[in-house]
């Protein structure tokens, strides 16, 4: 009888052994959910990926908590955007995990902002007077599509570099993903087209690099300094320029109050489009189509609809 229930019990273990799906070769933890696109679209049923802030959430400002630090345990790479976005927790987080390969420089550690063509570097010393200023630059490079394939590619090296086994299946996972964004990207950019020259108000500074892609001018933001919430004086300034330029749209991320926004678009008058903060990577959004769905906003506000 003991023999028989131990055999009974290795069936068992046998069953459950073989009936697990396989195990990807890689667990992956970004900081942000458009990084977890990109390294999914890239990476495919070869990694495990995981983002520690939503997209609904502020990238700047994210709780430090017990289960992402026990997330960053388990990972075989972290991906930063880097430009000290998340300088507010993620040191904290990389404490608290006690995983030396997650660490600033060991091999599970890549900061993507070495790949893309980083914008706004300010000149001289930065100080907390001057706002939230980022000293290596302009973070927000993702809301270029240009800039997102020159970090996929980098993600694909750095992938390669830890699972060389499965170096074949991501470049050509990457491959594919750049046919299907620069496609993409051209169809956006002919839709937006009306958008080139086109004086634009935002809320934070994140629209330098959708500006330098699509060609309109930021000409106010509704910060009087970056990080810095409206002031009444400030806004009345803002109001007055939108209408001595006659912006064809104000733009605002859906983690920011829209109180203001709104007031002010509707003065101008002006659509607001509300651009969500990123790739919803969660509910199985890609970053093609969360691009996509900002490109169908700005191109409703174009067409004076609001969004």
């Amino acid at each position: 009888m003991r023999h028989f229930r131990l055999l009974a019990a290795l069936c068992a273990a046998i069953t459950v052994f073989t009936a697990a799906p396989a195990r990807a070769a890689l667990n992956v933890v970004t900081t942000v959910p458009d990084l977890a696109a990109l390294t999914k679209a890239v990476g495919g049923e070869h990694v495990q990926v995981q983002a520690l802030a939503l997209s609904s959430q502020d990238p700047h400002f994210v709780d430090a908590k017990p289960n992402l630090a026990l997330a960053l345990n388990r990972a075989d790479l972290l991906i930063s955007i880097g430009l000290d976005l998340e300088i507010g927790w993620l040191p904290t987080l990389q404490v608290g995990a006690r995983n030396p390969k997650i660490q600033v420089g060991g091999t599970g550690f890549l900061n993507a902002s070495q790949f893309p063509r980083i914008l706004e570097i300010p000149p001289g010393k930065v100080d907390r007077s001057q706002g939230d200023v980022h000293p290596g630059g302009n973070p927000h490079y993702l809301y270029d599509p240009r800039q997102a394939l020159a970090v996929a590619k980098g993600i694909t090296d750095r992938l390669v570099q830890l699972d060389a086994k499965n170096a074949d299946a991501y470049r050509a996972n990457l491959a594919k993903f750049t046919t299907e964004l620069e496609q993409a990207r051209a169809g956006w950019e002919k839709r937006l087209a009306g958008l080139k020259g086109a004086p634009v108000i935002a809320y934070h500074r994140t629209t330098a690099y959708l500006a330098d892609w699509l060609g309109f001018e930021t000409i106010a933001f509704l910060e009087p300094k970056p990080g810095i919430p409206p002031n009444p004086a400030h806004v009345a300034g803002v109001l007055a320029q939108g209408r001595q330029r006659k912006a064809r749209m104000l733009l605002v991320e859906s983690y920011y109050p829209d109180t203001t926004a709104k007031l002010v678009a509707s003065k101008i008058p002006a659509p607001l489009v509300t651009i969500h903060g990123g790739t919803d990577f969660r509910a199985g959004e890609t970053y093609i189509q969360h691009i996509n769905e900002m490109v169908e906003r700005m191109e409703k506000a174009l067409a004076g609809q609001g969004s």
